[in-house]
């Protein structure tokens, strides 16, 4: 029987996990780096999706004042197999971020077809 159409010839759909955000500092205080390791542990590429960044607006004690979300394209095709890294720049508007705040990109959740 040949295989279904979410399923390729090594055996399934894609199946895409995503780590956790490494964050690093930038020189405006309204933005920060945001890295993500992607692995694709299916058996075909992931051809497109979406990411959405949950960017925390935070003072100097730690009081998260605001959400800010953002997306960005998934930077596909993410072959079946493939492990790739890449790094955004994430910004909220500098009039978001008063001074002696910082952002915290916090929350990441990927789509993916």
């Amino acid at each position: 029987m040949p295989p279904g159409p979410s399923e390729g010839a090594s055996g399934g759909p894609a199946a895409l996990s995503v780590s956790e955000p490494v964050r690093a500092k930038t020189d405006r205080r309204w933005c920060e780096d945001v890295t993500l390791t992607f692995v694709n542990s299916g058996g075909r590429a992931v051809g497109s999706g979406t990411i959405a960044f949950g960017t925390h607006v935070v003072d100097a004690l730690g009081t998260d004042w605001a959400t800010r979300r953002s997306t960005t394209p998934l930077p596909a095709p993410i072959a079946a197999g493939a492990r790739s890294a890449r790094t955004w720049t994430v910004c909220v508007d500098a009039w978001r971020v008063p001074l002696g705040m910082h952002v915290e990109t916090r929350d990441v959740s990927v789509r993916w077809e």
